[in-house]
């Protein structure tokens, strides 16, 4: 009865060995790319959500062939096109060339294009992403345009002033139809009739704004100025504003591990590990587009020829048609109060943006839609653009484009919830629906450098890392083989099935990124995958030992040593979820190696060796084990 009994122990069915089969060769397909490596590469997208077209493809090649630049391939695949190049050297010189030529209707940006193989892909198969550390990534040096800030902060002022002085009922001198002529160092300049009139100005608004600064001009005018203080306060306000938003941005982007910091007084350093559009990362990025909505000024006939006068509260905006439409100066709202958006079609499939505000902003939209129902209110789009010439300094200098999109007539009360159309297309609604989602940016910004880095570790340390990484799995696997003989070689292999495991996982997941800390993780892993397999083997030698028979032996120590790995495996398991949860960065990326990697490490030290081990050993009459 007992030899029956342990000629039937240790065997699995057929459909295990199936399973543990399939999931091997899932792992050995997707953790191939990796051996693939990536090429430098130019990507060319059109701006604002159009597409490139056959005829712009045929121009690109025609430009490269003039210039000799030799490509390796050029797809033109969904509206984009991607160039892969032999070398960095060739794809920066790609880039500039075709910059130069394309202009800024396209968005020509770097890249490192995956060289995987054509059906590997069809299959869904990518090489796992790399951080800073060990790929490198994209570097975008970015420079704030303090001169919008400061002239924004002066129309601020203007603004007040002129609201103060009218709240006082102090009348001043208009000069060429605006009541205050900008000066100098962000200063204003205002004319009253006489010095008492400008004296008792001056007393008004200096209780009001002590932060500004007064002095006495000719003619009874009244200089003023914004403080150093003032000024270095809006500069340093304009920076962290930006940085705040270009984290939006990036997160909308879904990059994992990004780095976004300031960089000396003026500039924002943006470094995206493993992205792979970086043509719409660089366009989302460095896009200074956002909404004001604003009250249509119906009393000035734009069907005539030429407007014959638009008062000073007044100013003449294009529409995308380039019909003329005269708003007022005052800004009802802008797309700083813009909290969600999104991108749809209507009734009659025209693409829109639906709009949700904040408290504040919801509230003035409200008072002021509540009293000018039946009057038409425009939505201005506004951006900055490369204006193709350059200040003293090399920069390039930023021009202010903007254009009505939509003109509609206030039916009722408007709330917190609205929806913008007249946009052309659903790819540009989904654009301005992500650039407001995620914030406008407080002042332009220009890129003033795009590069690809490399690992900022270096290759050296890199190398060494790895190398760390295999000396102690080698060193494992001896042990191993030495100590417990054929049991050694069959956990030997499964350390190398799980290291398989943790890189297919690691290449399927969309989130998860590699990095030195990572490498941490994962031989945290090989240690726990050779304790749980160190476990076993000691347990089957001391059920020998007791003088069990050799199957009763293996299937008591499996069976005894199980309880004991989950248990260990479970608290570590929780340990890497509590820092995935809590930790940033580099923590992160060691908490989902580790994670994985303790998966991965059960499943091969119980579920995989069992199998070879019932394969070779199970149902047989065994005199002599190998361990």
């Amino acid at each position: 009865m007992l030899v029956k009994e342990t000629t039937v122990l240790n065997r699995y069915p057929l459909w295990n060995y199936l399973m543990l089969m399939v999931i091997i060769c899932i792992g050995l397909l997707y953790a191939l790319p990796n051996l693939y490596g990536e090429d430098p590469a130019v990507q060319i997208t059109g701006a604002r959500g159009n597409r490139v077209s056959e005829a712009v493809l045929g121009q690109i090649q025609s430009i490269l062939e003039q210039k000799k630049i030799a490509s390796k391939s050029m797809v033109l695949e969904d509206g984009a096109v991607l160039l892969r190049l032999k070398d960095s050297d060739v794809q920066l010189r790609a880039r500039d060339t075709l910059m130069a030529v394309l202009g800024e209707k396209y968005v020509v940006a770097l890249n490192l294009a995956p060289a995987t193989p054509a059906w590997l892909a069809r299959l869904g198969a990518a090489p796992m992403k790399l951080g800073l550390d060990l790929r490198g990534g994209v570097h975008f040096l970015m420079a704030v345009d303090m001169d919008t800030v400061l002239s924004k902060l002066q129309e601020h002022v203007m603004d007040s002033a002129r609201s103060d002085l009218r709240e006082k009922n102090i009348s001043y001198v208009a000069l060429e139809n605006a009541a205050l002529e900008k000066r100098g160092n962000y200063g204003l300049k205002v004319s009253f009739i006489d010095d008492k009139v400008r004296d008792s100005a001056m007393s008004w608004l200096s209780v009001r704004h002590p932060d500004w600064i007064f002095s006495y001009g000719g003619d009874n005018a009244l200089n003023i100025k914004i403080s150093e203080a003032g000024l270095e306060e809006a500069r340093e306000l304009a920076v962290q504003q930006n940085i705040t938003i270009l984290r939006n941005r990036v997160n909308q982007l879904g990059v994992s591990e990004p780095l976004v910091q300031r960089q000396g007084a003026e500039r924002i350093r943006v470094e995206l590990p493993g992205i792979q559009d970086t043509a719409h990362a660089k366009e989302i990025l460095g896009a200074t587009a956002t909404l004001e909505f604003r009250l249509v000024n119906s009393k000035i006939d734009t069907s005539v020829i030429a407007i014959p006068y638009i008062p000073a509260d007044s100013e003449v905006k294009e529409s995308r048609d380039g019909r003329p439409v005269v708003l007022y100066r005052r800004v009802i709202l802008t797309g700083m109060h813009i909290t969600d958006s999104t991108a749809s079609t209507d009734e009659y499939n025209q693409p829109q943006v639906s709009i949700s505000l904040d408290s504040v902003g919801g509230s003035k939209m409200s008072d002021f839609t509540k009293d000018n129902i039946g009057k038409p209110m425009a939505t201005l789009f506004v951006e900055y653009v490369d204006s193709g010439k350059k200040d003293a300094s090399g920069r390039a200098i930023l021009t202010k484009r903007e254009e009505v999109i939509n003109v509609a007539t206030i039916q009722s009360r408007l709330g917190n919830s609205f929806r913008i159309t007249g946009i052309d297309n659903l790819a540009e609604a989904r654009q301005l629906s992500l650039l407001l989602r995620a914030g406008a940016l407080t002042a332009p910004i220009q890129i003033v450098e795009e590069r690809t880095i490399g690992p900022t570790l270096g290759l050296k340390n890199i190398a060494q890392g790895l190398e760390a990484c295999l000396w102690g799995l080698s060193v494992s696997v001896l042990f191993m083989v030495v100590y417990y003989r054929k049991f050694g070689l069959i956990a030997s292999g499964a350390l190398l099935v799980n290291l398989l495991l943790i890189i297919g996982v690691m290449s399927l997941l969309p989130g998860a990124t590699l990095t030195m800390p990572g490498i941490a993780g994962i031989v945290l892993t090989v240690a726990v995958a050779v304790d749980a397999n160190v476990l076993i083997n000691e347990r089957i030698k001391e059920e020998l030992k007791n003088g069990r028979s050799i199957q009763l032996a293996i299937h008591e120590g499996y069976k005894g040593a199980c309880s004991s790995i989950v248990d260990a495996n479970i608290s570590t398991l929780i340990t890497a979820v509590i820092l995935y949860a809590v930790g940033t960065g580099s923590i992160k990326g060691f908490a989902i190696t580790t994670a994985i990697g303790v998966v991965t490490s059960m499943f091969t030290a119980i579920v995989g060796t069992r199998a070879v081990v019932n394969l070779l050993y199970g149902g047989r009459r065994i005199s002599k084990l190998s361990i």
